[in-house]
């Protein structure tokens, strides 16, 4: 599994900008899945499973709840961005979620973050805005956007 979140780790070094505080860092990675109901993917670069060894071009992190699944995280490093790799990564997140008893998927994004086009394209709907919820490194406060999908069909 070390191996996994350092590719997952490297990932996520590549795929979003410091400025608006995103990533997690390994420690939180591990303490999330030290919990059974926290799950990742790894993505290669064709958009199969990246396998043992293979450098990754994307990661999910979701986190399991009752008939719910929340996406925490959904990265794909810059050079392989407008590959699909994204739709593939949220097509087999729905996938895992349903086997895991889900019957529809959340996420909580920084208003104004681009990857809401892909979200708003698999059928996620905003269900609610929380004014000032993040903070930017430089201290600018953004509204996050919570988003549902209904995966139950």
């Amino acid at each position: 599994m070390n191996d996994d979140i350092d590719r997952l780790m490297a990932v996520m070094s590549a795929g979003f900008d410091p400025i608006w505080g995103e990533a997690w860092n390994r420690r939180q990675v591990e303490d999330a899945l030290a919990f059974g109901h926290t799950h990742y993917f790894l993505i290669s670069p064709e958009g199969t499973p990246a396998l043992e060894g293979e450098p990754a071009a994307g990661f999910s992190l979701s986190r399991t709840g009752f008939e719910e699944e929340e996406l925490l995280l959904l990265a794909v490093r810059p050079e392989y961005r407008r590959c699909g790799l994204g739709g593939i990564m949220l097509n087999s997140l729905r996938d895992a979620a349903r086997s895991r008893g889900a019957k529809r998927l959340l996420l909580e994004m920084r208003k104004g973050n681009p990857a809401e086009s892909l979200y708003k394209d698999f059928g996620f709907c905003v269900i609610g805005e929380r004014p000032d919820y993040y903070r930017r490194a430089d201290g600018q406060r953004i509204d996050a956007i919570t988003f549902a999908c209904d995966i139950s069909r």
